[in-house]
């Protein structure tokens, strides 16, 4: 059986490892006023942060149309006998339905969908064990088997600079962003069952920081085998620094550096920094 992986755009792989190891891609959308950009192909992310820090009011983001997934998988289905397609949470887009819908309308494929229940480079994270499983030739099923087992140790925490982006945008309680902005908390967040919640609310950028780089080691002391990402929103030399200071204490452990692109950044703002990590 021949298996495709997809993805959408807010996994946030990069074109040429994309094309490199063959993952498809549907893209999510930016609009500023009246111009919409498919992200990772009409607009770089750093053409997007300076786009957003010149804009009078906060773009809106938009899923793909059914129309553009039913002609991706038309596509695939010309080369591949089935697809698992990985997807952000579904508790902050409707994707991963549309893409559900999109694969009960094409024949000639089967089409896996999963929901990854978060975003980033941790979605990422469940497309390369889908590509390395497709690889060795383990079937549909066992590949989201799989899946399932990383989401049981999967975690992820970040920090947002300003909230008021999360709150505009509607994926965060409306008082709790007032809150945070009028005693300037710097609140860590997490996904839980899909959708953005505060994890601990801090006072401070650094102390939030601190919290995090807490909980990666914790679990980095215990034993397991981890992979582990710091990803950022325009401000890598800060993501950087962290895996920096990780690998001195953790030099075995397998660390990247990854980025929030355009429809995350749209409610995140700049200056997010996060951790991410699994068990292998």
């Amino acid at each position: 059986m021949k298996i495709a992986v997809m993805s959408d755009s807010t996994a946030y792989i990069p074109k040429d490892v994309r094309d490199k190891h063959h993952i498809h891609m549907v893209p999510l959308s930016v609009t500023f006023e009246d111009t919409t950009y498919r992200e990772e192909i009409d607009i770089s992310t750093e053409a997007f942060y300076q786009k957003l820090r010149d804009a009078k009011t906060l773009p809106k983001s938009s899923q793909p149309s059914i129309g553009e997934v039913t002609a991706k998988l038309k596509e695939l289905a010309k080369d591949y006998d089935a697809v698992i397609s990985i997807h952000l949470s579904s508790g902050i887009s409707g994707t991963f339905q549309t893409v559900a819908s999109a694969g009960e309308m094409v024949e000639g494929i089967d089409v896996y969908t999963y929901d990854s229940e978060i975003s980033c480079m941790p979605q990422a994270y469940y497309v390369w064990e889908a590509v390395e499983m497709a690889r060795a030739n383990k079937t549909p099923d066992e590949i989201i088997q799989r899946l399932d087992e990383v989401k049981q140790s999967m975690r992820a925490y970040f920090m947002v600079d300003d909230l008021s982006n999360l709150q505009r945008g509607g994926r965060l309680n409306n008082a709790q962003a007032i809150l945070g902005s009028l005693l300037q908390v710097k609140p860590i967040l997490h996904f839980v069952d899909k959708v953005i919640v505060p994890f601990e609310k801090i006072r401070t950028r650094k102390k939030a920081v601190r919290r995090i780089m807490e909980l990666l080691e914790e679990e980095a002391n215990g034993g397991d085998k981890l992979r582990v990402a710091f990803i950022h929103s325009n401000n890598e030399q800060a993501a950087i620094e962290l895996r920096e200071e990780f690998n001195e204490k953790f030099p075995t452990t397998e660390t990247t550096i990854a980025y929030i692109g355009p429809v995350i950044g749209t409610h995140l703002g700049e200056g997010t920094i996060a951790a991410a990590w699994y068990k292998v």
